[in-house]
């Protein structure tokens, strides 16, 4: 598991060959724009920020489909810890079309081909 400021899409498919291939499990933090990658379960991904200043409300999880790099299918706004009825999540996925826009906007600064 890492904080990173740029990954390429050739670490993520060597991250999803490891672990749940064809994805990568992935927390952003929105508010400071850190995103964790390479860890087993969100969870771990999301205590880690929390250890290193994030606020929870600011945490979500999302899966990268490195094979799908450039489609709608890229991103997948799925994760337990976004189960959040207090900020208007009662699902898994990320329902927040602004919320989902936010985190789009820094996977695209991150990720690189």
């Amino acid at each position: 598991m890492k904080q990173v400021e740029k990954i390429s899409l050739a670490e993520l498919k060597a991250m999803a060959s490891k672990m749940y291939d064809p994805i990568v499990k992935v927390v952003v933090d929105i508010r400071q724009k850190k995103v964790v990658v390479d860890a087993e379960m969100h969870v771990d991904e999301e205590q880690w920020l929390l250890e290193n200043g994030s606020q929870q409300s600011d945490l979500w999880g999302i899966n990268l489909q490195p094979k799908e790099f450039g489609t709608d299918k890229f991103i997948e706004y799925d994760s337990m810890i976004n189960i959040r009825p207090r900020q208007q999540n009662p699902t898994r996925s990320v329902l927040s079309e602004d919320i989902r826009a936010e985190i789009t906007a820094i996977v695209s600064e991150v990720v690189h081909e």
